[in-house]
């Protein structure tokens, strides 16, 4: 959702007007879709058929390389914010744009380091630990 809404503020603006934000909007859309595609993924538990894919390292990939790109986005999209801007408007939603792109960089960077700890096995209980696959 926080990156479906950096995207629509970015989109909503005159952005084809500034090369930054094109880069902006190239981090934002395609994450956007990967996650999405993650998402149902997941929720259909596909995964689970493709069991030679090591999902939790491509998790971590994913999450970390989401992160470092939505590092550059925001660094980009809140350096790009003028607040002397003859349009209020696009103001107002490119500096929306720049918070929400921050909490989505913040939101990767937080799933890279659960993907890290599934990924190593450190987030099992005993509980989890107990469990044998024996038929």
């Amino acid at each position: 959702v926080l990156g479906l809404l950096v995207w629509a503020l970015i989109a909503d603006t005159t952005y084809y007007l500034h090369a930054a934000y094109g880069w902006v909007m190239f981090v934002s859309i395609f994450f956007w879709i990967l996650t999405v595609l993650f998402f149902v993924i997941y929720l259909l538990q596909l995964q689970l058929k493709f069991y030679i894919i090591p999902w939790p390292l491509l998790l971590m990939i994913f999450n970390a390389v989401a992160t470092a790109l939505y590092v550059t986005a925001f660094v980009t999209c809140a350096a790009a914010v003028q607040p002397t801007s003859w349009r209020q408007w696009d103001y107002n939603r490119r500096a929306a744009a720049s918070f929400f792109a921050c909490l989505v960089m913040i939101t990767y960077g937080v799933s890279t380091f659960f993907s890290f700890r599934a990924w190593k096995g450190l987030g099992s209980n005993a509980a989890t630990s107990q469990v044998t696959d024996r038929a």
